[in-house]
């Protein structure tokens, strides 16, 4: 591998209103050198990539590229400015078009489209395939590829439009282990070709696969660039999640702890798989335990939980719910089996901001009972009392739109709203995510009265102290699989870590 830099980033920062999303972030890529840029949620990855290829710009810093502007400090304006030095970016989505051929998706938007000579595009266009080993036709249309051929084709548009630094985006979260296989074939040609290549992923095991360095964010900090020979599974762990090894509080847990093995399972899942989650799993939980997921993001956590409530389509396995096989089509049908779901994003899948406090509240009720038997305004009224009082919502009234209230407290409206159901099973995926620390404790001791009152409960936090404080029973996940199952004295952030980080399979 060269050692030539070709991308120079030096003390970035960018603050939007009320959060420091950069401080004096450093990043340096060569030729010919694949190097992952890693983090968890919020760690600033996003940011800082948005603001080299000129979606943001920068508070301050310096931005240098080898050969443009006589090595001297760059300032980059637009998406467009950055693809004209050389700049390209491959995101997780397929942004080209499916119903056009790959020669097509290859040349559009670059040129007179009535002026094109189809000719040269398709010959010109089966030299690249040829040259990067893409198994495509330049006249196939682009939708009857498979997902990794689309990837790579949008990566060969990159590269023939002179791309010096490619950056893929969570290129292989859609992938199979053969589609993965593939494009890694294509990142190794285009290293042997000195392109630059920042790879953004959450998986673990790709990143010691295919990559030569190592860059942490942690907070929108810079925790270190690594060689990955130097940088033990382990200690990447430690430093994304920014807990070292010693740092193993004491954490009083004050949940009863109790024997499972006698108590009736409420819900059992046989090699469940969707298309979402593709590697089948089994899971089952009891009559009021308290389990949860354990990972990093994207490790396939909320996918587990979307296909057992069947957020997602499910393309295999078996569900039983209290012995008795059950076929989730829906959301619709988890709810009839007495299962809640609160999901990971609560603006996107959890409020409905145009409506009311009490109008969220009673949604899910509403849905069970069937919407040509509306609730009236009365009994609306006091479902959304009773719960507003009960987890101490802070409104002016339940009349108040959703959308007005803190996070804190549109947690506790949609929590309401499964409570309000009296669920058997409730999942909880990030429940306490961007609340104060107060309302965090609050909705702890509440998953834990559940538990005692016989609720199931699911229950997923990025925060390890949350997951010990609130669960018997953890499931570790890393790249989609389940790695492990901890209980009782194994239930450490040691050992979490060491789980998630595969030193445990050693």
């Amino acid at each position: 591998m060269k050692n030539d830099i070709i991308l120079s980033m030096r003390g970035i920062c960018k603050t939007f209103p009320g959060v420091r999303a950069l401080q004096k972030v450093d990043f340096t890529l060569c030729k010919g050198e694949i190097h992952a840029l890693m983090g968890e949620n919020g760690a600033g990855k996003s940011t800082l990539i948005k603001v080299l290829t000129g979606v943001h710009p920068k508070d301050s810093g310096q931005i240098k590229i080898a050969g443009v502007n006589n090595d001297k400090e760059i300032t980059i304006k637009s998406p467009q400015e950055a693809q004209n030095l050389g700049i390209s970016t491959v995101y997780q989505e397929i942004t080209l078009c499916p119903n056009l051929t790959v020669a097509e998706n290859m040349f559009i938007g670059r040129g007179n489209y009535r002026l094109v000579n189809w000719r040269f595009i398709e010959k010109r266009t089966t030299e690249i395939l040829e040259k990067l080993n893409i198994p495509a036709r330049a006249t196939q249309q682009l939708s009857t590829c498979s997902l990794a051929v689309q990837q790579m084709v949008a990566v060969a548009r990159a590269v023939d439009m002179d791309c010096k630094v490619l950056i893929l985006d969570e290129p292989t979260s859609s992938l199979d282990e053969n589609e993965v296989a593939l494009l890694f074939s294509l990142m190794r040609n285009l290293k042997s070709r000195e392109v630059g290549i920042i790879f953004i992923t959450h998986f673990i095991e790709q990143v010691y696969e295919i990559c030569d360095k190592i860059t942490v964010l942690r907070n929108g900090e810079l925790v270190g660039q690594y060689e990955i020979a130097e940088l033990p599974r382990l200690q990447l762990i430690s430093k994304m999640m920014g807990k070292e090894l010693d740092d193993i509080s004491a954490l009083k847990n004050q949940k009863t702890e109790k024997l499972i093995e006698d108590v009736p399972v409420v819900l059992e899942a046989t090699k469940l798989s969707s298309i979402e989650c593709k590697n089948a799993f089994d899971f089952e939980i009891h009559k009021g335990e308290v389990n949860g997921f354990a990972g990093l993001l994207g490790s396939g956590r909320s996918e587990s939980v979307r296909a057992i409530f069947g957020a997602d389509k499910i393309t295999g396995g078996q569900i039983k719910v209290n012995g008795k096989s059950v076929k989730f089509a829906s959301p619709k049908d988890a709810m009839k089996n007495g299962i809640g779901y609160l999901p990971e994003d609560r603006k996107e899948d959890g409020l409905i901001a145009d409506l009311s406090v009490r109008e969220n509240i009673i949604l899910a009720l509403q849905v069970q009972k069937g919407f040509f038997h509306p609730f009236s305004k009365a009994e609306a009224e006091e479902f959304a009392d009773k719960y507003v009082k009960l987890l101490g919502i802070k409104t002016a009234s339940t009349d108040t739109p959703i959308s007005s209230l803190s996070g804190g407290n549109q947690q506790k409206a949609i929590l309401a709203r499964w409570l309000l159901t009296n669920p058997q099973y409730l999942i909880l995926d990030e429940p306490t995510r961007g609340i104060d620390v107060g309302t965090k404790v609050e909705i702890q001791k509440l998953v834990l009265k559940l538990a005692e009152d016989g609720v199931s409960v699911t229950f997923i936090s990025s925060e390890i102290e949350e997951m010990l404080r609130t669960c018997s029973r953890l499931i570790v996940m890393r790249d989609r699989k389940i790695v492990g199952e901890l209980t009782g004295e194994e239930m450490t952030q040691a050992k979490i870590m060491h789980t998630i980080a595969g030193e445990g399979d050693k």
